[in-house]
């Protein structure tokens, strides 16, 4: 029978989990013909997480476990997580119940009908608020519009992938990750499925504005270079204005003499023209930081624990994945 992986990861999620692990169970229950691994990706939880996964783990053979040496947030645990994936097949899933575990049987069927990336897109989203939804629905428009690579709006991490799609992400190892950008670059079939986002069974939301924002940064810098092309747009169409503006004022002078009025007009050009300059260089600033970073050239991620076996057992197997 063919293997799925359910790829979880999880950072502080203790209120939650075992809820997750039960919904989840009922649901593969009456999956019949396959067989599942549950892959609980621990991403430095503070609380509970570990020691609840670690006790389900002990109860069912289905379950194992990565534990991070840190938290490095999620799109580094999803790469943890399909390194050390075992099936012919991954779906992804948050653990805090808004990915409703009734969805993949559809995405199963879809995926046995040839389908490489099954897809789970919202069209609801309970319990957010109407800011964040509107933002969201900005940003992807910005993002579809200054890229070649078909982004797709409120299409998160939730899908079933073939063993395909994974071994091809698996092959990207940037540090800085926009893994839902990466779900469009390496392509294959896709599929859309529908569902409506619940709002979390417990505990609190990890996605606050600032973090949200350093996402959506990530997004456009790592999937177009729009921004470096704005700003040089930007620049080449003050220095126009800048040389009329001249043209204008030499005429002038030499028509109606020397005027010495003019100051504050002079002040807003010119903090204008410097806060044009300020935005420019943090643009590329932005670029070059990413760039500082990929040279270091340093592995993803630490692996502390793997099942029940420590790390050091295991250090060379460990580090031929890492690497």
């Amino acid at each position: 029978m063919k293997l799925i992986t359910i790829l979880v990861p999880a950072y502080n999620e203790e209120e939650v989990v075992g809820q997750f692990y039960k919904q989840v169970s009922q649901v593969l229950e009456n999956i019949p013909f396959y067989n599942f691994e549950l892959l609980f990706i621990n991403d430095g939880s503070k609380d509970n997480t570990l020691n609840i996964i670690k006790k389900y783990a002990e109860e069912d053979s289905r379950i194992s476990y990565i534990n991070l040496s840190r938290n490095y947030g999620k799109e580094i645990a999803m790469s943890a997580g399909f390194d050390y994936a075992k099936g012919d097949a991954v779906v992804i899933m948050d653990a805090d119940l808004q990915h409703p575990p009734e969805i993949i049987p559809e995405m199963i069927r879809w995926w046995e009908k040839g389908f490489d990336d099954v897809y789970a897109k919202r069209i609801k989203r309970k319990g957010e608020p109407w800011l964040k939804k509107l933002t969201s629905k900005m940003y992807y428009k910005l993002l579809q519009k200054t890229t070649n690579i078909p982004i797709l709006p409120d299409a998160g991490d939730f899908r079933l992938l073939d063993c395909r799609c994974v071994n091809a992400i698996k092959q990207l190892r940037e540090s800085q990750r926009y893994t839902k950008g990466m779900y469009s670059w390496v392509g294959f079939n896709k599929k859309e499925i529908e569902y409506e986002a619940a709002p979390r069974a417990a505990g609190e939301t990890k996605w606050n504005y600032s973090r949200l924002i350093e996402l959506a940064l990530e997004g456009i810098t790592s999937f177009t270079t729009f921004p470096l092309r704005l700003s040089s747009i930007l620049g080449f169409s003050i220095s126009i204005l800048s040389f009329i503006y001249l043209v204008f004022i030499i005429i002038k002078t030499l028509v109606y003499g020397a005027d010495t009025s003019g100051y504050p007009s002079m002040m807003v050009i010119i903090l204008f023209l410097g806060g044009i300059q300020l935005i420019s260089l943090g643009i590329i600033g932005e670029y070059l930081g990413r760039i500082f970073i990929e040279t270091k050239n340093r592995p993803l991620y630490f692996i502390d624990e793997y099942g029940s076996m420590k790390v050091e057992q295991k250090e060379n197997e460990y580090d031929k994945r890492t690497l």
